[in-house]
């Protein structure tokens, strides 16, 4: 298929794309507890549907423990050449948070209409960006084909990815269900709306609780206040020690290199954080090494005593959730011990700290150069009509790393239908059209020129 008859494809397939995106948004499909299983099922059901309606003739089922179920299915390769390619999304999605914050009901999909961001039109809903766009461009993919793509094709949408689940861990126990030669992890997608882009990393993340007595109970401020060990000014003391006078990390240990790749502008960054006017940035270097190459410490949580009712007592008891991000490479074990090791060395006023490891999860970060990734590049700048950008991500994808160890010789692509401004886990998430329908164009064009690479031809470009 040439890019014109794949361009011209996709746009005879964007209205029934469309409709479906719309069906499947419109399932409140949170597998959050707390929250009904049947629309879980729903979203699950509907996968399949659309998957064996677009040609895959094996799908199935996949249950795990206490896991919202994964959609699986096979295509084989049409020959013995063909390499295979594992396709991955899920259909699962984040509660809508305080629905007063939306200009529509959250699973109602709405056109945007003057109300978007200048990019062009586009459909508002929970989760329509994250993840179930990208579930959509793979079933467009399949349909540009007639379910019969150039390649073999493996597809994983699982349905609990948000909250995480036993699924994380799996692929490795059942390899040979996940064997391919390259993955499109389609959960992430563009810097900016019409910026083909590659991901190439994604940070660790680790979790550390730090903790503080000093006192019985509280006393009067007035009485001992001076003297007596304040738990809530230890603390403080302690998180102060974690960054230096730019913002920067200032735990030893944590790795970070500068970033070479493509980064967001110091002004399309405020916006997307809403940065209030004259704030400034934290940190130094440039903004690709502050998010993605280097690590960040953030205090997610803080137990101490309320300002509303708070008492002229000196606190005896506080205590801090920490959050660090590290650098894609760094050993997430090693990582958090740093940190750990950095609070259990402190002696804020004399007083010892009370330091708990939580939990950890390994970074990410995709070897490139290989005939998959140059499949892609091809394929993006084909679809977008520019060249890919190289980003990394603070987010972490725990997946990831078990789909690579269960297919280790695997080249990992992540690209999709997102773009950064797409409010994703946010009030008003939307995904434009356009990405849609160039994402689908990126991913028929992909496993063109991939089979074409495995059997030394051009692809059938023009």
């Amino acid at each position: 298929m040439t890019p014109e008859e794949l361009a011209s494809t996709v746009d005879g397939l964007m209205d029934g794309l469309r409709a479906d995106l719309v069906r499947l948004a419109e399932i409140p499909s949170i597998a959050f507890p707390g929250f009904p299983d049947g629309p879980v099922q729903e979203a699950h059901d509907l996968v399949a549907e659309l998957l064996r309606d677009a040609g895959v003739p094996h799908v199935e089922r996949l249950d795990l423990p206490d896991t919202a179920p994964v959609v699986y299915g096979e295509i084989p390769p049409p020959d013995p050449g063909a390499p295979t390619v594992l396709l991955y999304g899920h259909y699962d999605v984040q509660p809508p948070g305080d629905e007063k914050l939306w200009r529509s009901p959250p699973f109602e999909p709405t056109p945007m209409g003057g109300d978007g961001d200048g990019h062009g039109d586009g459909l508002r809903a929970r989760g329509i960006a994250d993840d179930k766009s990208n579930v959509i461009a793979h079933i467009g993919m399949l349909r540009a084909y007639g379910g019969r793509p150039p390649v073999g094709v493996k597809i994983v949408i699982e349905g609990q990815e948000e909250y995480g689940s036993a699924f994380d861990g799996y692929p490795p126990t059942d390899p040979d269900r996940f064997a391919c030669d390259a993955m499109v992890i389609a959960d992430l997608g563009n810097l900016r709306p019409g910026t083909p882009t590659l991901t190439t990393g994604l940070r660790g993340a680790a979790e550390v609780v730090v903790e503080v007595r000093t006192l019985d109970e509280p006393r009067h401020s007035g009485e001992f206040g001076g003297a007596a060990p304040d738990a809530l000014l230890v603390l403080l003391k302690a998180l102060a020690t974690l960054h230096d006078v730019h913002g920067d990390v200032a735990v030893e240990g944590l790795r970070r290199e500068a970033w070479a790749g493509t980064s967001y502008t110091e002004e399309e960054f405020r916006a997307l954080a809403g940065v209030r006017e004259g704030m400034p940035l934290i940190g130094s270097g440039g903004l690709g090494e502050r998010l993605w190459s280097g690590p960040a410490i953030t205090v997610i949580g803080l137990d101490a005593p309320g300002v509303e009712h708070a008492a002229s007592a000196v606190v005896p008891y506080a205590r801090a959730k920490l959050n660090l991000r590290f650098h894609p490479r760094q050993d997430p074990v090693e990582a958090r011990d740093r940190l750990v090791d950095h609070l259990r060395s402190l002696r804020p006023f004399g007083v010892p700290l009370t330091v708990t490891p939580g939990d950890t999860g390994p970074g990410y970060e995709a070897e490139t150069g290989g005939p998959a990734y140059r499949a892609a590049l091809t394929a993006l700048k084909e679809a977008w009509g520019k060249e890919a950008a190289y980003v990394a991500t603070g987010g972490s994808i725990p997946l990831v790393n078990g789909l690579a160890q269960a297919a280790p010789g695997a080249e990992v692509l992540l690209f999709g239908a997102q773009d950064s401004m797409c409010n994703l886990h946010a009030p008003n998430e939307r995904v434009l059209l356009s990405e849609l329908r160039d994402t689908v164009v990126a991913m028929g064009a992909f496993v063109r020129e991939y089979a074409a690479a495995a059997h030394g031809s051009d692809g059938g470009r023009a």
